[in-house]
């Protein structure tokens, strides 16, 4: 088997198992604070929890970038690995949302462990096959979004949170062992540069599709993250009951990640020929709108479907949006180029749970369902409005290259 193959399958493994621990606990936040004995602002709390994470990796990502292009994404990706392992490990013992909070800013500062397979994936394989290679890692995370939730709300509801949060680690653990021994690195050219965060972000600034990239990245990950402090407890109302509240929520998280399992490939696919602007077009597109429809209805079957719905659209979004920062950033620049999109990505995560958080503390959670799809359609605006400059660039880039 070619090396970029294995490299794929196994940290398409490793990648699916690392989704899958962080779909069993961290969406259940909202519901574990109550468990410890938070029932006062629960809602801003949840979107604090949700937001230090992100702003800790909005800080700490440039750096582990530099790291990256000096000494390689694999052991960037082992490192967060187990990180990730102990932090989920010590969460399982918290007793107060104080000891959350810490545990969530150390996540934020320390892992990176998906961002870092999509930068191994995205440098080493084929120019032809890169939207192939990236939709295949965005499946990997969507099954492991559908297993997810459903082991972590039925470990929930059977035996607590907290023994999720110990099989989460124990997960994590073994992917990192299975990256470790079984993926290889061949295409790395170590930066020769002296590494600067500053310097990073003036080269990131001067090219200018990677800095619409880079806007794109904080506008969608914000419409998307809005919606996580609030969508347990919304799914709790909707459904009536709160005796399988961790059951429901798991079902609910997992429709997504099904309809990106099955339709992400072709939206893969579909990127090499065509490229990667159409794709995320329609993809922000049936986004924004898949979005204001699950606010239509008021049974949790409606509302089902219509999240079904969203993620057939939705997940051609984040690996058309990997492709864009492939193809628009040198071999020795692309570790720093995905650690500054993971800033953008994690800046959009910090500022989106705070939205959520305290609008769902002051009204209806439709009014949060509103806003995210309106921000979904801020960044198809934001794609129609850069392709010709970008198309332009490339262009020239090529040509120089020739």
């Amino acid at each position: 088997m070619l090396t970029w193959k294995r490299n794929l399958w196994v940290l398409w493994i490793g990648v699916f198992f690392v989704a899958a621990s962080f779909y069993m606990v961290i969406p259940f936040l909202p519901i574990f604070l109550l468990q410890i004995g938070v029932h006062e602002h629960t809602e801003i709390w949840s979107g604090l929890l949700f937001s230090s994470a992100f702003f800790a990796g909005a800080i700490s990502s440039p750096f582990w970038g530099m790291l990256a292009d000096k000494y390689g994404r694999k052991p960037m990706i082992i490192r967060a690995g187990f990180v990730l392992f102990v932090i989920y490990t010590l969460t399982a013992f918290v007793t107060n949302p104080y000891e959350l909070l810490v545990l969530r800013i150390m996540q934020g500062l320390l892992t990176g462990f998906i961002p870092g397979a999509i930068a191994l994936v995205g440098t080493n394989t084929p120019s032809d096959k890169v939207g192939y290679a990236l939709s295949m890692i965005s499946t990997a995370s969507a099954s492991g979004g559908i297993i997810g939730p459903l082991l972590g709300g039925g470990i929930a509801e059977f035996a607590g949170n907290r023994l999720a949060f110990a099989l989460a680690g124990i997960i994590v653990f073994v992917s990192t062992l299975l990256i470790l021994l079984l993926v290889k690195e061949e295409n790395f050219k170590p930066s020769k540069e002296k590494g600067s965060v500053k310097r990073d972000l003036k080269t990131a600034i001067s090219n200018k599709p990677l800095l619409s990239v880079l806007i794109l990245t904080v506008v969608t990950s914000c419409s998307v993250m809005t919606l996580e402090p609030i969508l347990p407890l919304y799914i709790v109302d909707l459904g009536g009951s709160s005796d399988k509240a961790s059951l429901l929520a798991g079902v609910m998280f997992s429709l997504p990640g099904i309809a990106s399992t099955l339709f992400a490939p072709f939206w893969g696919k579909w990127a090499d020929r065509v490229g990667f602007h159409k794709v995320l077009t329609i993809g922000l597109l049936g986004g924004g709108l898949g979005m204001f429809a699950q606010i239509i209805f008021s049974s949790i079957w409606g509302f089902s479907i219509s999240r079904f719905i969203y993620g057939i659209f939705f997940c051609a979004v984040f690996p058309a949006i990997n492709g864009l920062v492939v193809k628009s950033t040198p071999d020795d620049f692309r570790g720093r180029a995905f650690s500054l999109n993971q800033t953008a990505n994690q800046l959009g995560g910090m500022i989106g749970p705070i939205i959520g958080g305290v609008l769902g503390g002051i009204f209806p959670a439709q009014i949060v369902f509103i806003i995210t799809g309106v921000l979904l359609l801020i960044a198809m605006g934001i794609v129609f409005e850069k392709p010709v400059e970008m198309k332009a660039w490339y262009r020239r880039k090529i040509l120089h290259q020739k």
